[in-house]
């Protein structure tokens, strides 16, 4: 099999990228990180890269409670 076919199909943010998109800073994504309550992370060489669908259903999650009742 050929490693490009194992890849997943969409790109993958950088840090900058990630905090960019939720509109957040930079040291957010590595707090959260630290926390172990950020979205799960690929680590390309010393390098952190995020899977836009990890993302999508990290934010999944985090539904507000509050509306989910209504």
């Amino acid at each position: 099999m050929d490693a490009r076919q194992t890849l997943p199909p969409e790109p993958l943010l950088d840090t900058s990228q990630l905090a960019t998109y939720l509109g957040v800073p930079v040291a957010t994504i590595y707090d959260w990180r630290m926390r172990g309550i950020g979205p799960r992370a690929y680590r390309v060489g010393r390098h952190l890269r995020f899977s836009a669908a990890d993302v999508a259903a990290w934010i999944e999650q985090r539904h507000d409670p509050e509306q989910r009742a209504r």
